[in-house]
């Protein structure tokens, strides 16, 4: 077998330099990605630069695929919910993931204003992070300095191998980072309006939220959050945030629609961010109109 082998492929024929060539592993370096390869979507504080309305959903579910049908259907943003929603951080990720694939960008409201769960939410790579029940000049600053690398934050560093910097493929990471990531601190309660313009004027904090649920809970009018005392804070808070100028220390105005005001009003009002629902209540009512449709005729 070896002699007849031997007698069709000659050895001593063989380009010994190419054969030795073609078995030598890769040594040059694969080219990086561009920066353009991370930054074909704008951002939505560039959007918001830009001058546009922006219109999300609130996603509680957790549900990637109710994130990626919502994103489909035309949300600029989707806001994941980990202060009420079910879900966890490896949740998060799979709905940040659904969001993106679809086109749209993702806000994650942290259960807490804490330096924990935030390390945890952004290095996950979402577009904005939401802090709750923001009362206080000193509380926005914290939140801020969360989302900071130091020295000029508490931030944890691990920025070269989690997803918020491509794990490490993105070269142009820590020069934009700061520049790309939309950090929205939440007014919901009395305590918060009557210091709406310390936590306005804190540097680095670029949107405001509005909630009015937990603002007539803290007015002790749970169940009336129509009530006119309530409406009164709402514009007192409005009014010294549109005052604002975001693009020279102050902050955009975003709000979650009600019943008391529709996408439209807070439009109409200067609203930059509108929240227009929920994917619970949505889903909800779909289900509800449909049971009704066939066990009662209604339509």
């Amino acid at each position: 077998m070896f002699s007849r082998i031997s007698r069709r492929i000659p050895f001593q024929n063989l380009n010994r330099t190419s054969v030795l060539h073609r078995a030598q592993p890769l040594l040059t370096k694969p080219a990086a990605p561009s920066t353009a390869f991370f930054s074909s979507q704008r951002s939505l504080k560039t959007r918001l630069r830009e001058g546009e309305n922006l219109y999300g959903l609130f996603l509680l579910s957790f549900s990637p695929e109710m994130a990626e049908i919502a994103s489909y259907a035309g949300y600029d943003f989707i806001v994941v919910d980990m202060e009420h929603g079910a879900g966890g951080v490896r949740e998060a990720l799979t709905c940040i993931r659904a969001v993106e694939a679809a086109g749209s960008s993702t806000v994650l409201r942290v259960p807490d204003n804490c330096q924990a769960w935030t390390k945890k939410a952004l290095d996950l790579g979402p577009d904005g992070i939401m802090f709750p029940m923001i009362e206080t000049g000193k509380a926005p600053s914290d939140a801020v300095s969360y989302c900071r690398y130091r020295p000029d934050g508490l931030r944890g560093c691990a920025y070269s191998i989690v997803r918020d910097s491509k794990f490490g493929f993105d070269e142009e990471y820590l020069r934009n980072y700061t520049d790309q990531l939309l950090i929205m601190c939440q007014i919901e309660s009395e305590e918060g309006v009557k210091n709406v313009k310390d936590i306005v004027a804190v540097d680095g904090m670029d949107c405001v939220m509005m909630g009015p649920r937990d603002l007539s809970a803290s007015l002790g009018l749970l169940h009336d959050p129509g009530n006119a005392k309530v409406k009164s804070l709402m514009r007192t808070a409005e009014t010294a945030v549109i005052a604002s100028d975001p693009e020279n220390g102050g902050a955009y105005l975003a709000g979650m629609a009600t019943a008391q005001d529709k996408p439209v009003d807070l439009r109409l009002r200067g609203y930059h961010m509108i929240i227009g629902a929920t994917d619970v209540p949505l889903f909800k009512k779909a289900v509800v109109d449909d049971v009704k449709s066939f066990k009662f005729g209604c339509s």
